[in-house]
């Protein structure tokens, strides 16, 4: 799977590991965040990443901040992302497969790498059902059009 991660300066380290994590279970990541410890806002990351799995570039995206929850508000600002804050594997389950997430955000100062990488993979590994959720995340994507 092709991937997009973004990030802001306080999640340089953490974004690494998740990168070499994502690689070695074989997936392909493009890595649109910032690269420098200097201060940067989140909110132009995650709008990077954000058009890049709206536009199709990349299959899924990975946002990671100092919470997880400024990247995440600015990623679901563009039309047809569905981010969710994921700060452990049950809700990074869920969020895939009754909301059909399509970014993964979660905070580099809430959890530690070992965590993020449980995060990550149950996320990964987890698809969405359908059915009665599909009505729901096209509720969701209706109030989009209005």
């Amino acid at each position: 799977m092709k991937i997009g991660i973004g990030n802001d300066h306080s999640a340089l380290e953490l974004k690494a590991e998740i990168i070499s994590f994502l690689k070695e279970k074989g997936h392909e990541v493009v890595d649109y965040g910032t690269n420098s410890s200097e201060s940067c806002d989140y909110p132009v990351y995650g709008e990077i990443v954000a058009r890049a799995v709206a536009a199709g570039e990349v299959e899924q995206g990975i946002l990671i901040c100092g919470t997880g929850l400024g990247i995440s508000l600015a990623a679901n600002k563009v039309k047809g992302i569905r981010a969710a804050v994921c700060s452990e594997p049950f809700t990074a389950k869920m969020a895939r497969v009754h909301n059909n997430c399509n970014i993964l955000a979660f905070g580099a100062r809430v959890v530690g790498a070992e965590l993020a990488k449980m995060i990550v993979e149950t996320w990964l590994d987890a698809e969405f059902e359908g059915g009665r959720h599909q009505r729901r995340v096209d509720l969701i994507t209706a109030i989009e059009e209005k």
